[in-house]
């Protein structure tokens, strides 16, 4: 198992000091939000892209792929009605491939609930297939491109499409493309009533990426839930990747959470450090 790290929750630091830190305190990995980044990510020339991708392997990490994808720029929605914006939104999800493996980065997770949300006049189905539309438009791109696009289920709270695992297995079922898989968010499977392990093993076949956290938007290890059973049924499935530490409180110290998470995790899939 290779453990990561997501960057926005340190808030003012440069992407340098970012992988430098991570791989201090241990972690294998970081996982980029482009909106930390630039704007948009097309501002990003080729020597900067590449300038990212050095800084990471100098410090000993890889960039393990990016989240949070449609914070900035605004205006981009993925089951708008109106088929212009749909258009603008495929486009950016274009650049957000080519970013995503020019800085070394082999996934990026879909999530971004305000951009999808089924929007007031629009059916669910109708929202079913104007994502569906974009992510099969999207998928060449990402098999030429060698980056796997993962599908976040996300809690009622916090969106209203798209809300379990097996949501987004039905979404990446109709796909069809190797390269569009499902990501599992502690949190949020959290939210499905269903025991954790058990969504797991529902979902063996589809898992492409996992996000640590615990409920109280806090890092693993922070809260209530254990992670010893996510271990064990993730080895069940023969998961054998990234797992990232994803917090949405950023009232704690960065480190902290960077160094009480990495060692939380270490003991739930006994990981000797090092």
């Amino acid at each position: 198992m290779k453990f990561a790290i997501c960057n926005e929750m340190f808030e003012d630091w440069k992407i340098e000091d970012v992988f430098q830190y991570a791989a201090e305190v241990g972690y294998d990995g970081v996982e980029v939000a482009p909106f930390t980044i630039a704007d948009r990510v097309g501002e990003v020339d080729a020597a900067g892209r590449a300038a990212i991708r050095r800084a990471a392997s100098d410090a000993g990490v890889d960039v393990v792929g990016t989240h949070w994808l449609l914070v900035s720029p605004p205006g981009m929605y993925l089951t708008h009605p109106d088929a212009e914006i749909r258009d603008r939104t495929r486009a950016y999800f274009v650049e957000l491939i080519d970013f995503t493996a020019d800085i070394g980065g082999n996934r990026m997770i879909l999530g971004s609930p305000k951009q999808r949300d089924v929007m007031d006049g629009v059916t669910y189905e109708e929202a079913w297939s104007y994502a569906r539309e974009l992510f099969c438009s999207i998928a060449p791109t990402a098999e030429e491109r060698d980056v796997v696009l993962c599908i976040e289920p996300l809690a009622p709270v916090e969106t209203n499409f798209i809300q379990t695992a097996e949501d987004a297995i039905s979404m990446a079922r109709e796909v069809d493309s190797p390269n569009v898989k499902i990501i599992l968010d502690a949190k949020a499977m959290s939210s499905e009533g269903k025991e954790i392990p058990q969504i797991i093993r529902d979902s063996a076949e589809w898992v492409g990426h996992v996000h640590a956290n615990d409920p109280n938007l806090r890092g693993p290890g922070f809260g209530d839930l254990a992670f010893e059973p996510i271990a064990d049924a993730l080895r069940d499935i023969g998961y054998a990747d990234w797992v990232s530490v994803e917090v949405f409180d950023f009232e704690v110290d960065p480190k902290l959470t960077a160094t009480r998470s990495i060692e939380y995790l270490r003991a739930s899939f006994g990981v000797q450090a090092g």
